[in-house]
């Protein structure tokens, strides 16, 4: 997907982001995604299956469950294996599914009518990705869910996922609280946008997040940070990151 160019970036403004949270438009015509989907339950690799087991317990949401409950949930989910530019989830439709990174990194996305794009989050190892609130509401996707790495992700429709934590009350509040703290994350890096120069948005990534500093391309990074790659590549050789 194209990126804006840095003089675009330059001139975003407070108006821009609100009317891009805002937008929910259609799903525009993409290339469709490669990659590989199999249920668990019917991966041959024994080892293979283990290493999903293994990496599903230490996930944000899931490293509370019991082994029943992760029996009970593991026949609905489905092993993805994205290459980098796959997505994942359109902006702009009802149907919608609950995502558990595995490995790689995921971005969440949003276009403006105009198509301007602001990259809202990333999502690495242990974390999740979710259209939760939008799926409350009766809403359609207001942000797409892209691949930025080669990532693998466990994913299952996100109705039957309410479902599964509906019964699991436990699991309902972890899930709604890291929801909450996932947007709250992003309304203050929205804020940050404006509020800090460029050294001190760079400065709060690296603090909030710097377990996915090293595996971000800069490109990527230039952009969820409002610059442009130059301008980011220019304060490190300056020593001002």
């Amino acid at each position: 997907m194209a990126q804006p160019s840095a003089g675009v970036q330059s001139k975003l403004t407070m108006v821009d982001v609100r009317r891009m949270l805002a937008v929910s438009v259609q799903s525009r015509a993409r290339t469709p995604m490669t990659q590989l989907d199999k249920h668990i339950e019917r991966v041959q690799d024994h080892s293979d299956k283990n290493s999903i087991f293994r990496q599903l317990r230490q996930n944000v949401i899931l490293k509370e469950m019991s082994e029943a409950e992760t029996a009970e949930l593991a026949p609905q989910l489905v092993v993805v294996d994205c290459n980098k530019g796959d997505l994942l989830l359109h902006q702009g439709v009802y149907e919608m599914e609950q995502y558990f990174i595995l490995d790689g990194i995921l971005k969440r996305v949003v276009t403006s009518p105009e198509a301007k794009e602001m990259i809202l989050r990333f999502a690495g190892e242990r974390d999740i990705e979710t259209s939760y609130a939008a799926w409350r509401l009766k809403n359609q996707t207001p942000y797409s869910i892209v691949s930025v790495t080669k990532a693998r992700v466990v994913k299952m429709p996100l109705p039957d996922w309410v479902n599964f934590i509906g019964k699991h009350l436990p699991l309902k509040q972890s899930f709604e609280f890291e929801v909450t703290r996932i947007m709250s994350d992003i309304m203050a890096h929205t804020i940050t946008l404006h509020l800090l120069d460029a050294p001190g948005r760079v400065h709060r990534f690296l603090r909030k997040h710097a377990e996915l500093a090293d595996h971000i391309p800069k490109k990527e990074l230039a952009s969820y940070l409002n610059m442009s790659a130059e301008t980011l590549s220019r304060l490190k050789h300056q020593g001002k990151i």
